[in-house]
């Protein structure tokens, strides 16, 4: 666990052209259904869905934004605070083969890189398919994606999607964390350490009469002392 006492929580925003199938695919994953009768997105739509990956509790919150251009000004909003992004095109449909690289500008101009997938949806459908194998994979390559055939008819590596960008962003926590980490140590080492022991202490007296101490940066550092400072004794 990264934190026992705390959930992690992805927000997933799945996009591409209207009807590629992003409202089936949210509801195969969350509720295990499916529906032929097509019904346009207005807007967004929001399901959610707990797992388990490599032992780590994970919620996702799966937001399902509308296709049509009409719709940008609302759905853009909802992108921001996005956390992985599944973009989706249809195998029937080229020109939503062609809108990848729109739609993936459009999610990283408001979230920046992020951990995202590339999925071509309705493969049981390969007899009236209008995409090319080469051509798609060429895509997800130029794109650096990790590419999906599925099938949300079929339930067909619909979980795997999810589950890989849960992996993926689970990583690039973890990793951040480490980082944030090595950062915290590297700025406290910076800090001096004193301490009046005999090599780093001058001692000289003043017009006055009273001895001053005077404190020298010690070079010394243990990892397991949680004080930055040495003792100092008052005279």
């Amino acid at each position: 666990m990264l934190e026992e006492d705390m959930e992690v929580a992805i927000k997933v925003v799945v996009v591409g052209n209207g009807a590629v199938g992003k409202s089936s695919m949210i509801q195969r994953y969350c509720k295990g259904i499916f529906t032929k009768d097509y019904k346009k997105t207005i807007g967004v739509d929001f399901l959610e869905r707990q797992i388990l990956v490599n032992d780590e509790e994970v919620r996702l919150m799966l937001w399902d934004t509308a296709g049509q251009e009409e719709f940008d000004a609302i759905t853009k909003a909802y992108y921001r605070g996005a956390q992985a992004c599944v973009l989706v095109f249809s195998t029937t449909d080229r020109e939503s083969f062609q809108a990848i690289d729109s739609w993936r500008e459009k999610v990283e101009a408001e979230v920046g890189d992020i951990p995202t997938v590339l999925v071509q949806n309705k493969i049981d459908l390969l007899e009236e398919t209008v995409i090319k194998n080469e051509e798609a994979e060429a895509l997800a390559k130029r794109l650096k994606l990790r590419f999906y055939r599925a099938s949300v008819k079929e339930d067909l590596n619909v979980n795997e999607v999810f589950k890989y960008l849960a992996e993926k962003y689970l990583q690039r926590l973890k990793q951040q964390t480490a980082e944030e980490t090595e950062v915290v140590h590297t700025t406290s080492n910076k800090i001096g350490v004193f301490n009046t022991t005999s090599s780093n202490v001058c001692s000289q007296s003043s017009s006055n009469g009273r001895e001053i101490i005077t404190l020298r940066p010690n070079k010394q550092r243990t990892k397991k002392s949680k004080n930055p400072f040495g003792s100092c004794s008052l005279l």
